[in-house]
């Protein structure tokens, strides 16, 4: 098991969100930190269907047992039942409850008016691995697979960014009717990913799915929801220079923006390398 750097302060003091990508370690490392923590996954049938089918049984096995106040609950991929933030929110209120709310997106919550708890949580985000956290890091590994942990271990990568893919465009884009058109957005997946690293042309990006300009924006806004990808702001300070204001997309790893891009094999002093090694270290 990796030993993550990243910290959470007040992560088990007060409530709080922590968003991330899926496969980047959330789980793992929740279970590690909290061993002893009253945990319900919301990806194990039997929690999903019972809390799905009456949310209210979240307070009434909480409520049995207060001994549990004393250490956070914590709700895995609490985005698929929305309604039990309600519960959530009654609970810390009334109850004195602490709850770790872990998810993949928090963009489900906010299409169905889903309660993010007004204040009353902090909000935090896993990424995937950095150099430090791994021993005997290899950089080639780490460019040519990415830095998902799973996908960094294993000789198929390719294979299961692959399959990372589909089950994006399954469960999170098909499953929750993100879009009404799943294959232009998978061909908005693969034009997006030549803008990896660079400033965004969207009409070109339109063009290239046969969709509307709105239409790519609201696809980059759902990258961004589920975090997938994310836009870097521009840096303003530039004495006596001209400004740029467009900001730079990038995929959250750079395993995925190889996949999506077919590149081949990255070896040292060629382009794709210079890229990669960008988009590696960009969030470092």
């Amino acid at each position: 098991m990796f030993q993550r750097l990243q910290t959470f302060r007040r992560l088990g003091h007060e409530t709080c969100f922590l968003w991330g990508p899926r496969q980047v370690g959330k789980s793992t490392w929740l279970e590690k930190s909290f061993p002893s923590a009253r945990s319900y996954n919301l990806l194990l049938s039997d929690d999903y269907d019972r809390l799905q089918k009456k949310p209210s049984l979240l307070r009434e096995e909480l409520l049995e047992n207060p001994a549990l106040a004393r250490r956070p609950i914590i709700i895995d991929e609490v985005q698929k039942v929305p309604k039990l933030l309600d519960e959530v929110q009654w609970l810390i209120t009334h109850g004195k409850f602490q709850f770790i709310l872990c998810g993949s997106s928090a963009r489900k919550l906010k299409r169905g008016g889903g309660n993010l708890l007004g204040g009353r949580a902090l909000r935090y985000e896993m990424f995937p691995l950095v150099s430090r956290e791994i021993p005997r890091f290899r950089l080639d590994w780490a460019l040519n697979r990415g830095l998902v942990p799973r996908h960094y271990l294993s000789e198929n990568h390719t294979d299961l960014i692959q399959s990372y893919v589909v089950d994006y465009l399954r469960e999170e884009i098909a499953e929750e009717a993100l879009v009404r058109n799943v294959p232009a957005f998978h061909r908005f997946l693969e034009s997006a990913a030549f803008s990896n690293g660079e400033i965004v042309n969207e009409l070109n990006i339109a063009q290239e799915c046969g969709v509307s300009g709105p239409t790519v924006r609201q696809y980059f806004q759902i990258l961004e929801d589920t975090l997938v990808g994310r836009f870097l702001p521009v840096f303003q300070k530039r004495p006596k220079r001209r400004i740029i204001r467009s900001p730079k997309f990038y995929y959250f790893d750079v395993g995925l923006a190889n996949f999506l891009l077919k590149r081949g094999p990255i070896v040292a002093k060629s382009e794709s390398f210079g890229k990669a090694f960008e988009h590696s270290f960009f969030r470092k």
